[in-house]
């Protein structure tokens, strides 16, 4: 695969997230609140740096319900109310991109990783022979996402220390399930930090096991309803919570699992970004957020 160009695809909102809790406030002479945008730009930097994307594009959430909030009213519920200092560096971070003249993909009812999860699809459905995908990001969620040609390029801790997975690093990760059966391992121990309530009771432990034995959620309850040989190896509390909460498992699966069929107008060409790219234009919009430090960075290519 050395010879594929490289789409990279920024989760703008977990990276920003990450940035503003991760640093300390840093303001401007005007008082401005900058420190999400200035981590950022030093994950941004770094990223390009060592992965050398021929491709980027950046994608946000649209800030209002999704259509997982129709079928879940407390989908994310639990989480605190943004802080105004983080909202408003979101825009700061579009200027940011424009000023590097990356596209932005945002669409309503729909969150980043289902339009990450569309535009991976669509790259590497239309050009399988040449492109990779590589998904900046510090949700987890995303690895769902990982195939022969797609990995992430993920924010372990801060903004500094940063992990690539690839499809043998995730299964290693969830003690050898496979890609397409983290979903079920969502549905089944749920998910605090999105409020996805899995089957109550039953741990991350479990639940891998239980997915392991089984294959998947469908197989699982298939064994249980009809009293196989094999479902007798299940401790009676752990079947009497999957019977008790069968259908909460099972949104469960579909609040976790990421949409790769949005609609939306991509074009792989209007991401190549060395022949968009201004340094010009990109010092520029640091200098204005007084990031002087960072502009000896940016790259400088010939093309």
């Amino acid at each position: 695969m050395d010879n594929l160009k490289r789409l990279l695809i920024i989760d703008c909102n977990a990276v920003i997230h990450r940035a503003y809790h991760a640093l300390p406030p840093l303001t401007t002479k005007k008082g401005e609140i900058i420190n999400a945008v200035y981590g950022f730009l030093l994950v941004f930097l770094k990223t390009v740096r060592e992965l050398d994307p021929a491709f980027i594009a950046a994608v946000f959430d649209y800030p209002a319900p999704t259509f997982r909030h129709k079928e879940y009213r407390d989908y994310k519920a639990n989480r605190p109310p943004t802080p105004e200092g983080l909202i408003s560096q979101m825009s700061k971070t579009k200027e940011i991109l424009n000023s590097f003249n990356i596209p932005i993909y945002v669409k309503e009812g729909y969150e980043a990783d289902d339009i990450i999860g569309t535009i991976a699809r669509t790259v590497t459905e239309k050009e399988r022979s040449g492109t990779e995908v590589v998904i900046l990001s510090g949700d987890l969620d995303t690895l769902q996402l990982v195939s022969p040609f797609v990995k992430v390029y993920f924010l372990r801790k801060g903004v500094k220390d940063t992990f690539l997975y690839d499809e043998a690093l995730v299964k290693e990760k969830y003690q050898g399930l496979d890609i397409r059966q983290l979903v079920d391992l969502r549905a089944l121990r749920g998910d605090p930090s999105d409020n996805i309530p899995g089957v109550r009771g039953i741990g991350e432990k479990t639940a891998i096991a239980l997915i392991r034995n089984f294959g998947n959620l469908d197989d699982l309850y298939r064994a249980l309803e009809n009293n196989y040989e094999k479902a007798a190896e299940i401790k009676q509390s752990v079947k009497e919570m999957l019977f008790n909460q069968k259908e909460q498992a099972f949104m469960s699966r579909s609040l976790a699992s990421i949409d790769r069929n949005v609609e939306i107008e991509f074009d792989l060409g209007k991401c190549e970004w060395q022949k968009t790219y201004d340094r010009q234009s990109a010092a520029k919009a640091l200098e204005a957020f007084e990031f002087y430090s960072l502009i000896s960075k940016l790259p400088d290519f010939k093309i």
